[in-house]
């Protein structure tokens, strides 16, 4: 099932942010943004924690997650340790909800958003992953241009 890969993918990507955090020599530089990169990993790691509890965890999953998007951007200074262990809790997140989905479930109808057109719930999740890679070699490119 489409699930099985999902999840695969999911954790793939979510290991490799561990390791792109785990790799900045200086813990400081991942808080680092300027003119032309306005966004830190840290705070881009901090917004993909965010989203996948949100959308995966809360919406779909129904947990008690309560997202607070503009922290996702503007705490910084968090601790490796710290983003480690919440990237830890996303993955486990992710895992058990994915893991309760059925056939059904994936095609149901989900909206974001109330202006944008429905999907289902197999599109979205999909969507998710690709957010997901994109952030992540963002991560690996401010990581090797400003970790020095």
């Amino acid at each position: 099932m489409l699930t099985t890969t999902l999840i695969k993918l999911f954790k793939r990507d979510l290991n490799k942010l561990k390791q792109e955090i785990n790799a900045y020599q200086n813990e400081q530089n991942m808080w680092i943004s300027n003119d032309t990169i306005s966004n830190s990993a840290g705070n881009l790691a901090l917004h993909l924690i965010g989203n996948l509890n949100h959308f995966i965890g809360a919406t779909i999953g129904g947990s008690n997650y309560v997202r607070q998007r503009e922290l996702e951007f503007s705490l910084k200074n968090i601790s490796k340790i710290k983003l480690l262990a919440q990237i830890d809790e996303t993955i486990l997140i992710m895992e058990s909800t994915l893991n309760k989905l059925t056939s059904e479930d994936l095609q149901k109808e989900y909206k974001r958003r109330d202006f944008e057109d429905a999907m289902t719930v197999e599109y979205f999740l999909i969507h998710l992953t690709m957010h997901l890679a994109y952030h992540l070699g963002q991560i690996n490119y401010h990581r090797r241009l400003l970790d020095k």
